[in-house]
């Protein structure tokens, strides 16, 4: 099968760079037929690590070479001005000349929605960009934005993270009418700041299918499929996610190894441990997407590993197969014109 779609990596970026990004990307070469890949960074690092992994050439990956790299605690304006060269900025750009639908990179997330913003700029009647990724729950999983992009949002804010998160699960999850919930401290109309408020009466009277306040424990035992918070809450809800499923696991695997009754009868429970982790592995959930752009940009965890990180490149993929920028941007004409 012919390539179709092309993805920008940013080899150098995340905490590990070379050594995690090329065998993701000889991975998801090998499990999507319909991509090409191109690794941005130093050009002779990449051929060695290429080498060290025993990849032969291929006409479905490229090199772009890149002098620079954005450090993972560089400030975004420096990042911006002095780092036109960097494997980031170069990646980015790629998808502005159209010569990839996508990229992915697992740096400096400031740096990251900086540089994409300037250089990709915002859809049309969207004031800030917002990171998007999905939280397990009881019912599969829930998308959750802003996940840290925007600290103080408005209520217009919220109700555009809720057009774009709404458009993002119709693209990737195939859902006709995703359900839409603004997070709160309670369900209670009286309760929340004056922002939740203002928000939760634009939705009301917004073209989805929004079915009110949520909280915080509704992410994880409610079938919701996009959950709308600041990025300042959204940033915590997913931080104590993330070590609350840490600090289960490894409470799990001390408890099932104090003494030989206890190895004994994890082994009894081995399938149901297996299914626990599976669902639970943060690494199955790597990639955020940087929604309002006016492209495609999917942020990887800066710890991920190979896997994790090929997750996000499938994750690129899905949203350049369904060209998730212009749906947004579909549904925003139709909500101006309905407005008008």
């Amino acid at each position: 099968m012919t390539s179709v779609y092309t993805i920008a990596l940013d080899a150098m970026g995340g905490d590990y760079g070379l050594p995690v990004v090329v065998p993701a990307a000889i991975a998801a070469l090998k499990q999507y037929n319909d991509i090409d890949l191109i690794l941005v960074g130093d050009k002779e690092k990449i051929q060695a690590e290429l080498a060290q992994q025993g990849h032969k050439d291929s006409d479905r990956l490229h090199i772009q070479h890149a002098s620079q790299v954005v450090e993972m605690d560089e400030a975004p304006a420096l990042a911006l001005r002095g780092k036109k060269d960097s494997s980031m900025r170069v990646a980015i750009n790629l998808v502005k000349a159209g010569e990839a639908n996508a990229a992915v990179s697992a740096g400096n997330t400031g740096a990251l929605m900086a540089t994409a913003r300037f250089v990709l700029k915002m859809l049309p009647g969207i004031d800030r960009p917002a990171i998007c990724s999905v939280i397990p729950s009881e019912y599969g999983y829930s998308h959750v934005l802003d996940l840290g992009a925007n600290v103080d949002s408005s209520a217009e804010h919220l109700y555009q993270f809720a057009v774009m998160g709404s458009e993002l699960v119709k693209a990737i999850d195939n859902i006709e009418s995703p359900t839409v919930g603004l997070l709160n401290i309670g369900q209670e109309a009286i309760k929340g700041n004056e922002q939740v408020k203002a928000a939760n009466i634009l939705l009301e009277s917004a073209q989805l299918n929004y079915i009110g306040y949520v909280e915080g424990d509704d992410i994880f035992l409610k079938d919701v499929d996009v959950v709308v918070c600041d990025g300042f809450v959204g940033n915590i809800a997913l931080k104590t996610t993330e070590g609350l499923a840490k600090m289960i696991s490894n409470e799990l695997k001390s408890q099932f190894s104090r003494n030989l009754f206890s190895k004994l009868s994890a082994l009894i429970a081995l399938p149901v441990l297996k299914a626990f982790r599976r669902k639970f592995d943060p690494r199955r959930y790597n990639g955020a997407s940087l929604l309002g752009l006016q492209g495609i940009v999917v942020k990887s965890h800066g710890g991920a590993d190979s896997l994790s990180y090929r997750h996000a490149i499938g994750i690129a993929r899905a949203e350049a197969i369904t060209n998730v920028p212009q749906k947004i941007n579909k549904q925003l004409e139709a909500l101006f014109q309905k407005n008008k």
